[in-house]
């Protein structure tokens, strides 16, 4: 089981940029996807970001060009870089790995880290 621990949240004004990082364990398989996902208060997790194992990233219409995922597989790291962030983006954001994409993609995981807030508000 992956366990995942996700850091680098914080308050920030509209216009502004974090930096997320997450660290995971436990991956057994060399070849995996990796995502990031937020939950909003009284909605329902969703994809934002993934990068499949060949390294392809792809992005949700709602942060393309604003995000960027990135991944360290030697130190086992996934980062998500934001900028330009929105009021819209707050929420406690999550990583996750799986050698399924298709897991990834439909947020069909089974563990899940304790995430990390991010709160965009001036």
């Amino acid at each position: 089981q992956v366990q995942l621990v996700e850091s680098g949240g914080g308050l920030v004004q509209p216009g502004g940029s974090l930096k997320l990082s997450c660290a995971h364990s436990g991956m057994t398989e060399t070849r995996y996807s990796v995502g990031w996902f937020r939950q909003a208060p009284g909605q329902e997790r969703e994809l934002v970001a993934y990068m499949t194992s060949a390294g392809s990233p792809v992005y949700v219409d709602s942060v393309k060009g604003r995000f960027t995922i990135t991944r360290d597989n030697d130190k086992n790291m996934i980062y998500l870089q934001m900028s330009n962030l929105k009021p819209e983006d707050t929420a406690v954001y999550y990583c996750n790995a799986d050698r399924l994409l298709s897991r990834v993609i439909g947020v069909n995981l089974s563990s899940w880290g304790q995430g990390t807030q991010v709160t965009v508000s001036s």
